[in-house]
């Protein structure tokens, strides 16, 4: 069981957290007040829903560069800037940590900065003055391995990290556009409800909690709310870290759909 601070973060849709849009404003203002709650980061490593690698891979850049992944937004979505230095003696430790429990794994020295890590820390960190790191998700989107990648991390050695799991509790893309329907409110509160459950219960022992995950789509409206499961994943990297019930679970509306946070504290 670790004692890091661990949280999983619903990151909205592209660059319209920071662009003011007013579907966002409650995420916004839910990931701000979690960075004032939060003790003051000394890293940050950041599980991105938008990297897959062949294997889990670590940023390993001393000043990592932007990657504007996505299309279709206004010319300053394209200008915006998260200087943050990296951070290479945390990435050699979390490629250590994982090599040491038999996860083959490896750092990137050119990999940059995609937005699943500088949206989210624009609104927590705007000063971009913590060093931070990025981890990816496997490609094959094996559930059990990204436990199992989590539970690696339990006994990362590094002093007042932060961990953040970056992702969306609710990720159909479809459903964004199209009118909702009492069907759909329904589909998208049963899994957001079953999540909640699962995360937070303690009437579930941990070998229960495991197992719930790794068989997520077999929860209650599981693949309506995520057709494809990268915007998961980062929660069961956090929760492997983690080992037992989240201490809080943040509730938030994003784009009209329910989704949730969930935050281990040490």
């Amino acid at each position: 069981m670790s004692t890091l601070n661990t949280i999983f973060i619903s990151h909205g849709g592209g660059p319209l957290p920071v662009l003011g849009d007013p579907g966002h404003a409650e995420m916004v203002s839910n990931l701000k007040q979690l960075a004032k709650e939060l003790p003051r980061p000394k890293a940050i490593l950041v599980i991105s829903a938008h990297w897959e690698a062949s294997h889990p891979t670590v940023t390993s850049a001393s000043q990592p560069g932007m990657m504007y992944d996505y299309g279709g937004f206004p010319d300053e979505a394209y200008q915006l800037q998260y200087p943050s230095p990296g951070e290479p003696a945390l990435a050699e430790k979390v490629v250590s940590a994982l090599q040491s429990a038999g996860i083959h794994a490896e750092s990137s020295p050119d990999r940059p900065y995609d937005h699943g890590l500088y949206i989210p820390l624009m609104l927590m960190y705007p000063e971009a003055d913590i060093p931070a790191i990025q981890l990816s998700l496997v490609k094959g989107l094996d559930p059990d391995e990204h436990l199992r990648i989590g539970e690696a991390l339990q006994g990362l050695d590094y002093d007042d990290l932060l961990i953040i799991g970056s992702g969306f509790s609710f990720h159909n893309m479809r459903a964004f556009f199209i009118p909702e329907s009492d069907d759909m409110h329904a589909a998208n509160a049963a899994f957001q409800g079953w999540l909640e459950e699962t995360c937070m219960s303690t009437a579930l022992t941990e070998d229960d909690r495991r197992q719930r995950l790794q068989h997520w789509a077999e929860a209650p409206s599981a693949r309506y709310c995520h057709p494809r499961e990268e915007h998961l994943l980062p929660l069961h990297v956090c929760y492997g870290i983690a080992g037992r019930p989240a201490d809080e679970h943040i509730a938030t509306k994003i784009l009209g759909k329910a989704s949730g946070m969930y935050a281990w504290t040490a």
